[in-house]
Parts: C-alpha cells; sequence; structure tokens
C-alpha cells in the first residue's frame, strides 16, 4: 500500500484555543490511484493534504508512505522523503516572475542538488507540451501554459505521486480542460494523483471521490461522477 493512514488527527493551537482540523480520518491509497479531497471550506481538505504531502504532521495518529512512519523522520529525512517522492500543484501556480520558465522548473533539482538541471527542466517542459516556450517568463504565458509549468515542475524530480491544491481553480473552463486531460494522461503512466477541488469536473475524472466535513471522512466513493456531483451538492 503507498499510503495508509490511521486514526489521524490535526490540532491548530491559536493562543488559547485549540482547533481541530482533522478527527480521526483513516485511508489507504494504492500506488496508481487517482483520488479527488472535496468539501465545504473548513472541511480540512488541505489540512489532509499537507499532512498527505509531509508538508505538516499529524497531532495523534500515524501516517506511513511507502512503508515509512512519517511521523518518526526527522526534518530532513522529511524533506528528503518528499522531494523524492512528491510533486506540487497549487491555484497560484507559485512561479517566480522574473525567471524562464525552464528555470521554474529547474528549483527542485537545485534543492535536491541533482545533477544535470537544465536537460532534466527541459524534458519536463517537453513532457507536459511546452519545449518550445522554456525561455519565456510567466508574464509572457498564458493561464493554462503557467500551470503547464507548474506541472512540469511538480513533474522533474519524477515523483510517484503528484498532489494538487485546487488546480483548475484560475482557469477558465476550456483550459482547466486541457489540463485534467494532462492529469488524466500522468494517472494513466502510472503516476498517483491527489487532488483537492471544489470543481465537480475534477471529480467526475477521478477514480475516486472522497468527500470531507468538519475533519471527518463521510464519503468514499469510486463511482466519481456521481460522487462530485453529490459531495458538490453538499456544499
Amino acid at each position: 500500500m503507498l499510503i495508509e493512514i490511521r486514526d489521524v488527527h490535526k490540532v491548530y493551537t491559536m493562543g488559547e484555543m485549540r482547533v481541530p482540523a482533522l478527527r480521526g480520518v483513516s485511508l489507504d491509497i494504492e500506488s496508481g490511484d487517482h483520488v479527488a479531497v472535496m468539501g465545504p471550506s473548513g472541511s480540512g481538505k488541505s489540512t489532509l493534504m499537507h499532512l498527505l504531502g509531509c508538508l505538516d504532521r499529524p497531532t495523534q495518529g500515524s501516517y506511513r508512505l511507502n512503508g515509512a512512519e512519517v511521523g518518526r523522520l526527522s526534518g530532513d529525512e522529511l524533506a528528503a522523503l518528499r522531494s523524492r517522492a512528491i510533486g506540487f500543484v497549487f491555484q497560484q501556480f507559485n512561479l517566480l516572475p522574473r525567471a524562464t520558465a525552464a528555470q521554474n522548473v529547474e528549483l527542485p533539482l537545485i534543492y535536491s542538488g541533482a545533477p544535470q538541471r537544465r536537460e532534466l527542466a527541459l524534458a519536463a517542459l517537453e513532457r507536459v507540451g511546452l519545449a518550445d516556450r522554456a525561455e519565456h517568463r510567466p508574464n509572457e504565458l498564458s493561464g493554462g501554459e503557467q500551470q503547464r509549468v507548474a506541472i512540469a515542475r511538480a513533474l522533474v524530480n519524477t515523483p510517484n505521486i503528484v498532489m494538487a491544491d485546487e488546480p483548475t481553480g484560475n482557469l477558465d473552463t476550456k483550459t482547466g480542460r486541457e489540463i485534467l486531460q494532462l492529469f488524466d494522461a500522468l494517472n494513466g503512466e502510472g503516476i498517483t494523483l491527489i487532488v483537492v477541488t471544489h470543481d465537480p469536473a475534477v471529480g467526475e475524472r477521478s477514480k475516486r471521490v472522497i468527500r470531507l466535513v468538519d475533519g471527518r471522512i463521510v464519503a468514499d466513493r469510486r463511482d466519481g461522477r456521481r460522487a462530485a456531483h453529490e459531495a458538490v451538492a453538499a456544499l
């Protein structure tokens, strides 16, 4: 099993207040799955993604990634695991405005100390159909092209998991559909996709839809189209 989490809780402390974001979440995700995580604002979607992406640790409970108990890893070990296994795609693209597309894609390779960064970045851009835009800066690219650069950056370290937070949120319908087609192709190559979204179109294309409410999983279904519409109707 690629991901195993058991009875995971996450509590944030704000002054004297304790705010529970996840309340006893348990789930398994197999390698090659395509999962949409849906739910209303404040349901714990982003918190769950941060925990699954090793950007944060649970307050209580167990998380095993590729058999490794994440809570027992040091900060350096956690960063190495994250760099090796997981690529991230965000709604806001998070591209450096003064860097070219190729330079933006190179960033994870710089952090990991990988050689041949330029060649790997160009190969990742070609993979997402942007080989001819490598020297363009973000302000010279459309929203869809910027998101493709962000996806190339997520792929450049050859992770087996890609996590995306509202990846179509800043895109028009046509461009969003193109990004989802790219995600479908990546999943077809065996990459595990975990997508946090409000967009029913994203849920419809997923193999599995998990719905969160108040930090708890209230539905976990394999019928993506039906489950996505039920999740949206419940918002």
